[in-house]
């Protein structure tokens, strides 16, 4: 059985049953959310949705570090080797891949496509989400996207779906609650909200506007959750 361990924000650790660790969208330093730094984080792989700071930050050091491997769109790998990463692979939105702790697929997500760190702007890229089957359960992390039309593709096929409900810069409750009806997935988890003010969202409420449709787990810094 695998482990989601939450970092707050959206930031995750997928632990496999047989121990592996992925990290995604990893951002801890300058995480408000969470006491964690980079330097205590262990992972085996890392997966990074987009490449905006609050989600890539501390993905170069941790694979760094760690010799974890990085799983992202070409460009954001592509940068993350000119910076010394030496571990990584490189995919792009609607493409799958068979890993040692099962498969991964990128999707659609409706965002900003700027590098952190790259300031020539060579690295700019589409946003995605991910679909992390592992243990024989499927992991749907959306990254920071709109509601998309294109959810309904996934309908079915996600047993956890971790969707942002902050507003402002990503889907708000309203959204994400079409979101549940568009893939209904067993287990809601709200992400990218309360981080700052301008996210500040009530995930109780969040989950009273789900209702039946989903089961919602409102996870606290640190919490985990067996999928």
């Amino acid at each position: 059985m695998a482990r989601l361990i939450y970092h707050g924000h959206s930031t995750f650790t997928l632990e496999t049953a047989d121990g592996t660790r992925l990290v995604i969208d990893p951002f801890f330093d300058e995480n408000p959310r969470t006491d964690l730094t980079v330097a205590e984080v262990e992972a085996d792989y890392i997966l990074c949705t987009h490449g905006h700071s609050d989600h890539f930050a501390d993905a170069i050091p941790l694979a760094r570090r760690t010799g974890a491997r990085l799983i992202s769109t070409f460009e954001i790998v592509s940068f993350a080797e000119t910076r010394g990463v030496e571990n990584a692979h490189a995919m792009h939105i609607g493409g799958g891949f068979d890993f040692p702790f099962g498969r991964v697929k990128m999707t659609p997500a409706l965002h900003g496509g700027q590098v952190a760190g790259d300031d020539t702007g060579a690295f700019t890229t589409v946003p995605g989400g991910f679909l992390v089957h592992v243990d024989g359960k499927t992991v749907y992390h959306a990254g920071d996207t709109a509601l998309l039309t294109d959810m309904q593709l996934l309908k079915g096929a996600v047993d956890v779906a971790l969707l942002p409900i902050g507003d402002n810069f990503t889907m708000g409750p309203a959204d994400a609650v079409r979101a549940v009806e568009f893939i209904e997935p067993e287990v809601v988890v709200p992400i990218h909200y309360d981080t700052w003010e301008i996210i500040r969202q009530d995930a109780q409420a969040f989950r009273e506007a789900v209702g039946a449709r989903a089961r919602v787990e409102v996870m606290a810094p640190g919490d985990s959750y067996d999928v």
